[in-house]
């Protein structure tokens, strides 16, 4: 795994979660604060907004992987020695650390990272289970809300 790769996918959800649904809307929280706190400022926000969106895309399927190249323009790995020998340095900005990412998920654990079964909901889970059916970004709000949901479906039509 790339060095930093696992911290890395935990800021990746996060800001892939920066556009909660409140209130019936989507509300846009990825601001300065944000990325200072996830260690992006380097980015700026209209950029760092512009990068979650392609990411979302890729995510949900409406892009291509392939859209997120020109985030990856002047990565390079470098040697450096230690003690231990040599080790290889990732050189990239934090833009291409998100891509590098959401590419580390989608070829070591394929699926796990996807939206909220909730078409209501905006935000993305990471499924951590053991069987991979994990359905909403939060069992009790979502899930409880779509269960809720079908029971009532499924009663209403009894009636």
């Amino acid at each position: 795994m790339t060095a930093g790769i696992p911290d890395d996918v935990d800021v990746l959800v996060a800001l892939l979660n920066t556009t909660p649904v409140v209130d019936g809307r989507a509300t846009e929280t990825l601001d300065g604060a944000w990325l200072r706190a996830h260690g992006g400022a380097e980015l700026g926000v209209g950029a760092a907004r512009r990068l979650r969106d392609a990411l979302q895309q890729v995510v949900r399927g409406e892009a291509v992987p392939t859209s997120l190249g020109d985030y990856l323009d002047g990565v390079v790995q470098r040697p450096a020695l230690s003690s231990d020998g040599v080790q290889w340095r990732l050189d990239a900005g934090w833009a291409a650390h998100m891509v590098l990412a959401w590419g580390e998920l989608a070829a070591t654990q394929p699926g796990r990272l996807r939206p909220c079964a909730n078409d209501e909901c905006h935000l993305f889970l990471l499924d951590r289970s053991r069987a991979g059916t994990a359905r909403w970004c939060s069992m009790e709000v979502c899930g409880n809300r779509m269960k809720a949901r079908r029971h009532y479906g499924r009663t209403a039509s009894r009636t």
